[in-house]
């Protein structure tokens, strides 16, 4: 019997790692499961600084996508040079944390896997997911929007690549 092939790995990075990333990371699981490809693709979310390390997501990034019936789990983490050999794509959520990232890549095979989240985008034009924490409900909401539909796209990305 032959073995499984390791599964495809995406990271969802962000600043912090308490309201975009895991945003992404969250989502796109609970569309994995629902979609029967959770065997096939893994995903994990990182932040560019240590600042929360080990809490859990913003409680009103958590009420945004408990309220859509999206499970949330995980605490953050920074994102280390081990992650470019542990993950086949990294996802950004903005600009300044793409420039983070390739900034830590030591080779050109590490900064090809960095691309911008919204590239998966369908429905919304955005170049960048914003940064909700600072502002009111209402940027949680726009936040979960984009994502959702980045994860959808990422989603049929990566069924497409497998055809």
């Amino acid at each position: 019997m032959a073995a499984n092939p390791r599964p495809y790995r995406v990271l969802f990075v962000c600043w912090g790692n308490i309201c975009r990333s895991p945003a992404g990371e969250n989502v796109f699981r609970h569309l994995l499961a629902e979609n029967g490809h959770r065997s096939h693709i893994e995903c994990d979310s990182a932040g560019t600084i240590d600042a929360h390390t080990g809490k859990g997501p913003d409680r009103r990034m958590r009420q945004t996508l408990e309220n859509r019936g999206i499970p949330v789990a995980g605490s953050a983490r920074q994102m280390t040079t081990r992650d470019f050999d542990a993950f086949d794509l990294i996802l950004t959520m903005d600009d300044f944390n793409r420039q983070e990232v390739l900034a830590m890549s030591r080779t050109a095979e590490d900064r090809h896997k960095v691309r911008p989240f919204t590239e998966f985008c369908r429905s919304h034009q955005q170049s960048e997911v914003p940064d909700p924490y600072y502002g009111g409900e209402s940027g949680f909401e726009i936040v979960a929007d984009l994502i959702e539909d980045g994860c959808r796209g990422l989603l049929e990305h990566l069924a497409a690549k497998n055809d």
